[in-house]
């Protein structure tokens, strides 16, 4: 989908990381404009993945990225026996809940950026097959990665939504931004 991200202020590397950030994660939210909990739960295609679960899913993923960042305990971590459970909504959770606990660790991802001394500035990586051993990334990396990751299912977003009623991206972009459909 695409959309403008603004370009940043001469020299603002964290903003402008920080604006495509930004730009994906409104692509999930407006995937689930007009729906309702049934709809946003609804499986379309032979994939697991649904709208709510896609939001829950890179709320869920920002999170852990950020604890890992700030080197805390991540207070939302998955286990293997309840990783199925960050791509489906379980319980009481609803969309409206997913999207403000979205926000806040968007906030607080934001928050985090914003405070660190340089982009340069490095955290370990945790012991993972798919990670070099006692490997590190930087901030910068950390940034490029939740663009790649929430791009990555704002893409299947697109596609599920299509196929629940046949709006695209665009449309939903301009329902958004308060634009009619009318010539």
């Amino acid at each position: 989908m695409v959309t403008h991200v603004p370009a940043e202020a001469s020299g603002d590397e964290r903003g402008a990381l920080l604006s495509f950030v930004e730009a994906q994660r409104g692509a999930i939210r407006r995937s689930l404009i007009g729906l309702t909990e049934e709809q946003a739960a609804s499986r379309p295609s032979a994939s697991e993945l649904s709208l709510s679960g896609l939001l829950k899913h890179v709320a869920e993923t920002e999170l852990n990225w950020l604890r890992l960042a700030q080197q805390r305990p991540n207070e939302k971590a998955r286990t293997e026996e309840t990783w199925a459970d960050s791509f489906r909504l379980v319980g009481d959770e609803t969309v409206p809940q997913m999207l403000e606990f979205y926000a806040e660790v968007a906030a607080e991802t934001e928050e985090f950026i914003h405070s660190v001394e340089s982009m340069n500035d490095t955290f370990p990586l945790p012991e993972a097959p798919w990670f070099p051993k006692d490997g590190n990334c930087s901030m910068r990396w950390l940034l490029v990665h939740l663009v790649e990751e929430t791009a990555r299912h704002a893409g299947h977003a697109d596609i599920i939504r299509e196929s629940l009623d046949g709006r695209t991206a665009f449309e939903l972009v301009a329902e958004a931004e308060g634009y009619s459909n009318q010539s």
